[in-house]
């Protein structure tokens, strides 16, 4: 027979494995330990600073429809900057067409990105967030172009592209 505390105690721990399946993400660091401004940012704030679509992705870690990013089509030099913080992140000279729907790249800027384990979904994949405000920009996996055979698969919605004749490295 089942007593009522155990079953409390069973309810209890069936609601945290559910939050964490959706929501539990093992993480280095919170976006609260971030440095910069955008530490102290609100929801409230972010949704002021942000699309629905950018809050959504870059904040409540999202995903954008696969093949709906004009970043996709994008050729020209210039960088790809986080569209939350403006920090540069990955330089045109990167991208390449992964046929995924979504804009890749084989290598981030130099301390542009930081990387935490995602557990979503009952699976495990590498998540990536910008080293400034934290905000999620997609996933990485290992099954990318030479030089470095990774492909980080970003969301378009997260970034913002500001053309230049020469791309940063």
């Amino acid at each position: 027979m089942i007593d009522r505390r155990a079953l409390l105690t069973a309810g209890v721990a069936l609601g945290a494995l559910a939050v964490t399946s959706r929501y539990g993400r093992a993480q280095t660091m919170t976006t609260t330990e971030r440095i910069a401004d955008f530490k102290h940012l609100s929801d409230a704030e972010w949704k002021q600073r942000l699309s629905p679509a950018q809050f959504d992705v870059l904040r409540k870690h999202g995903t954008e429809r696969a093949g709906t990013s004009a970043l996709n089509h994008e050729k020209r030099k210039g960088t790809f900057a986080c569209a939350g913080c403006d920090l540069p992140l990955f330089s045109s000279d990167t991208k390449f067409e992964s046929g995924t729907g979504w804009p890749s790249f084989y290598q981030p800027l130099p301390n542009a990105a930081e990387t935490t384990t995602d557990r979503s979904f009952f699976m495990t994949r590498t998540e990536v967030h910008c080293s400034r405000c934290a905000g999620h920009l997609g996933h990485v996996f290992d099954d990318g172009p030479k030089p470095t055979g990774l492909r980080y698969c970003m969301n378009g919605v997260a970034m913002k592209f500001i053309p230049g004749g020469t791309s940063a490295t």
